[in-house]
């Protein structure tokens, strides 16, 4: 049976123009978010990649690092319905996806059972602490991240488009939580890690929030316009190499070795699971939204480099040898990156 021949996309003069107004209004959104958020540039960039790719994110950092700040300040800025979510131990599934209640019709003195939604019937849900809730409460996000949708009583409901999942987790505290199980991780797109600021950021933080001023962050972008983006940055190429590079950077991240995808040493002595077939299909999608936000109507190989660390952390999972000598997914990855070869033919 012949291969499928893929034809190569080639971006119209009319789909250049609206790439350059997506790129406009992207910079004017992160203008808007930098006055409330100080020094999360990267942070920023990547929530707005996520949205642009139609991905879910989990921001991972000590508290006090304006996780949810962040969220509710890109949430400002686009004119989307968003909804908190603060995740408890007793939190129940229904308290997020909604429930069925009985009610009295008084017209017709009927009685029946009526659907009333959960706050995840929002354009943007902020999972605040998702680590805090059990596992039963965890997994009601699966299917509301993956298939855009939740199931109550046998009856399917669907979301509002855009949808995004945006969650935050305390790295640091273990009492009391509950770590999220490898297959929900793998639905999150991007695993962002927030680092403390640096000194002069630290003290414009302090300055800001200790005056009576504050900032509005203006609306720049509406759910229709998100929409149009998400379906141009489909359209954005990938040359064949670029694809190539995306599938043999989380290929060589499994220890487990193949003719056409031999693991290094390194992977084989600290790695249990590698990274799946998502990752890569998340690769492609975060650097064609990113080719569009730096001005390219084309993926370059230094592109997936940018997006490597946040797609891939959460999906490599590290043995004891790993922790024993300090060696961290992140060093895993960079390593990755050096030892892969560019083949751009």
């Amino acid at each position: 049976m012949a291969e499928p021949v893929l034809v190569p996309i080639i971006l119209g003069e009319d789909e250049v123009r609206t790439a350059e107004q997506l790129r406009a209004t992207c910079h004017k959104l992160l203008d808007e978010c930098a006055k409330v958020i100080v020094g999360q540039q990267a942070v920023l960039e990547q929530l707005l990649l996520a949205v642009l790719s139609r991905g879910h994110c989990l921001l991972v950092g000590v508290p006090g690092l304006a996780k949810t700040l962040m969220i509710r300040t890109l949430a400002d800025g686009m004119n989307l319905t968003f909804n908190r979510v603060q995740f408890t131990p007793d939190l129940m599934p229904t308290d997020i996806t909604g429930t069925e209640i009985l009610y009295d019709d008084r017209a017709t003195g009927q009685r029946g059972f009526r659907f009333v939604s959960g706050p995840i019937f929002s354009n943007i849900v902020l999972a605040d602490e998702i680590n805090r809730t059990p596992p039963k409460t965890q997994a009601a996000l699966l299917e509301a991240m993956q298939e855009r949708q939740v199931t109550v009583a046998g009856q399917r409901h669907k979301l509002p488009d855009p949808f995004f999942v945006l969650a935050t987790q305390n790295p640091i505290e273990q009492e009391g939580t509950y770590p999220l199980p490898e297959a929900q991780q793998d639905r999150f797109m991007f695993n962002i890690r927030v680092d403390y600021p640096a000194e002069a950021d630290e003290c414009r933080i302090i300055e800001a929030t200790t005056s009576p001023n504050k900032v509005q962050v203006e609306r720049v972008i509406s759910a229709p316009e998100i929409l149009a983006m998400q379906e141009l940055v489909l359209k954005v190429p990938a040359a064949a190499y670029v694809i190539r590079y995306a599938a043999r950077l989380a290929r060589s991240s499994r220890p487990e070795a193949s003719e056409d995808s031999p693991a290094p040493d390194f992977i084989k002595k600290y790695v249990t699971f590698g990274a799946g077939p998502r990752a890569g299909q998340n690769l492609i999608l975060a650097a064609k939204a990113r080719a569009i936000l730096y001005g390219r109507t084309y993926v370059a190989i230094d592109d997936v480099k940018s997006v490597a660390h946040p797609v891939l952390r959460h999906r490599i999972m590290t043995n004891y040898h790993a922790e024993a000598e300090g060696v961290t997914p992140d060093a895993i990855i960079t390593r990755l990156i050096a030892l892969l070869p560019r083949d751009e033919r």
